[in-house]
């Protein structure tokens, strides 16, 4: 029966409810397994696994439990060894980069940040901002819409100008929030977002953390700002020097 891997903790760390479940259907029941001074929480692995809902949720739902007793490293959903010893032996082989790991992030959580524009609020600025897009739109106005080319000029400058406005916008939700952050992992960009951040944050800062979100919002009100956490550090495990056959160690978003 292969292994699914949770996350790893210090060896020392609180018990486990008893019965807790993990992914599958049936949940799987956690265990832990040790190896000197660390651990690692897994189920067996279920045959099949699929990234479902469900079994996202149940995979966030066990680092949150571990998390609230004490410093986890979570590792990724789908995260599969072929057996037991397998995953203790590597415990063994890591174990100085685990527990440096562990004590680089304990009393530390995730905080994800994504922004986007919101549409009209973003056009208002760059209009403001932008002495040729105001005289262009203007002048179009003033000749009842603007020829064809004056519009598709006027469209062209807008949309560079939001582009460029995006990388400005970004940068500068990065630099309000850094400052009350241990470390800052931002993630790989998408449709939608113009900064997708994560923020590894101490548990007695969190409140001043919340607090500098609130005043970005405040300051660059053309911005939609999305926050997601406490988390488990997932964008802040770092891989060690060599991977288990079958097993993926890192970050992970989470079930959102």
């Amino acid at each position: 029966m292969s292994t699914y891997v949770y996350g790893i903790t210090a060896a020392s760390h609180p018990a486990l409810p008893q019965g807790m479940g993990g992914v599958g259907d049936p949940p799987r029941e956690i265990r832990v397994l040790e190896a000197g001074e660390l651990a690692a929480v897994v189920s067996d692995a279920p045959e099949g696994l699929r990234p479902k809902r469900k079994d996202l949720l149940a995979h966030q739902s066990v680092l949150s439990e571990v998390g609230a007793a004490g410093c986890v490293l979570p590792m990724r959903f789908g995260s599969v060894a072929p057996d037991d010893d397998t995953v203790t032996g590597v415990l063994g082989e890591r174990a100085e980069h685990y527990k440096e790991r562990l004590r680089e992030l304990d009393g530390k959580v995730e905080y994800n940040i994504k922004g986007s524009h919101v549409e009209e609020a973003v056009l208002h600025r760059v209009m403001a901002e932008n002495p040729e897009i105001r005289s262009l739109a203007e002048a179009n106005r003033a000749s009842g819409g603007g020829s064809y080319d004056d519009k598709i000029r006027l469209g062209e400058l807008v949309a560079a100008a939001v582009q460029a406005r995006e990388g400005e916008d970004a940068g500068e939700v990065v630099r309000a929030l850094s400052p009350l952050a241990a470390a800052v992992s931002e993630g790989p960009q998408s449709t939608g977002w113009l900064v997708n951040a994560s923020f590894l944050v101490a548990r007695d800062e969190a409140q001043r953390f919340l607090a500098a979100v609130e005043q970005a919002r405040k300051d660059l009100s053309h911005l939609e700002l999305r926050v997601n956490g406490p988390l488990p550090p997932y964008s802040f495990v770092e891989p060690g020097p060599a991977e288990p056959a079958g097993t993926t160690a890192g970050a992970d978003a989470g079930a959102e």
